[in-house]
């Protein structure tokens, strides 16, 4: 059994530590709460907005075809990745970082594959193989739309110019504060929705629909980008809060354990001493 110095010095560390990771969750609580709220509110008119041009885009043909939504044969793939800068956040990181390596050794194990990473985590995790293109990290520390539109037109000019002829974007769906689902986005080429044959498309377009499509497309793929990353964000504040409360009890589990170890060895301590000094008196009576 360790010594009472010892058991000590342990209950003060774990009791510090309590300490850091439950101001840790305080913070990443009220951090939560005005994420979830801007994530929220913005993927309504996020959905709708995709929606709308998928159709729009699929009832374009010929040289009226949009250049985001060309069909290629797929040699390169870009793979977006977004994580976060910081860890501490249970397995947030981790389930991104498998499944871009699942999606790389299993379907696009053919094909060249390249990274863009958004958060250090996800940098840190890929950029050994050399394939990362560019790490976008800093944009966590300004996070609005005008910074994540320069990164959205980044990826869409690369595109555009035949350097990747798909590009996905792997994430963290905010559900809850306790669950992040791992979501996998087609984010070029378009996929443009079904269009029923007896569904009536018969619009009035002012300007023209190619005009209307041309300058709706790229605003529709930045506010893409954007709700993902800002999905992400708040997937993250939720993931950090859960794992800190979670360390929080299982600290406060230990230090009691700790206290209860301390108290038995210092009962211990004690009853030897008490034990020490009957017999040295007896010793003496003899």
């Amino acid at each position: 059994m360790a010594n009472l110095k010892e058991i000590r010095n342990r209950i003060s560390s774990v009791s510090s530590t309590m300490q850091i990771t439950s101001a840790m969750k305080m913070v990443s609580a009220a951090k939560l709460k005005k994420a979830q709220d801007a994530i929220t509110a913005m993927r309504p008119y996020s959905d709708k907005l995709t929606e709308l041009l998928q159709n729009l885009s699929a009832t374009l043909e010929g040289d009226s075809a949009s250049a985001y939504a060309e069909q290629r044969e797929v040699k390169k793939v870009l793979l977006v990745v977004i994580t976060s800068n910081r860890g501490l956040a249970g397995a947030f990181n981790s389930n991104i970082i498998k499944s871009v390596r699942h999606l790389t050794n299993t379907k696009y194990a053919n094909q060249e594959v390249s990274y863009l990473a958004i958060g250090k985590k996800g940098n840190d995790a890929f950029k050994k193989s050399n394939n990362v293109i560019a790490n976008k990290s800093e944009v966590f520390d300004d996070l609005t739309f005008d910074n994540v539109a320069e990164i959205a037109e980044m990826i869409m000019a690369k595109f555009v110019e035949g350097d990747f002829d798909k590009i996905e974007v792997i994430y963290n769906k905010f559900k809850n504060a306790a669950t992040q689902i791992v979501m996998t986005e087609q984010f070029l080429p378009i996929v443009p929705m079904e269009v029923e044959a007896n569904a009536n498309t018969d619009y009035t377009f002012e300007p023209s629909q190619v005009e209307i499509v041309e300058q709706l497309i790229p605003k529709s793929l930045k506010t893409q980008l954007y709700k993902s990353i800002r999905d992400s964000f708040a997937s993250e504040h939720g993931a950090r809060m859960t794992a800190m409360h979670k360390a929080t009890d299982n600290a406060t589990d230990l230090r009691d354990e700790l206290k209860l170890t301390y108290n038995k060895a210092r009962q211990a301590s004690i009853t030897n001493e008490i034990l020490e000094i009957v017999g040295g008196a007896e010793a003496l009576n003899n």
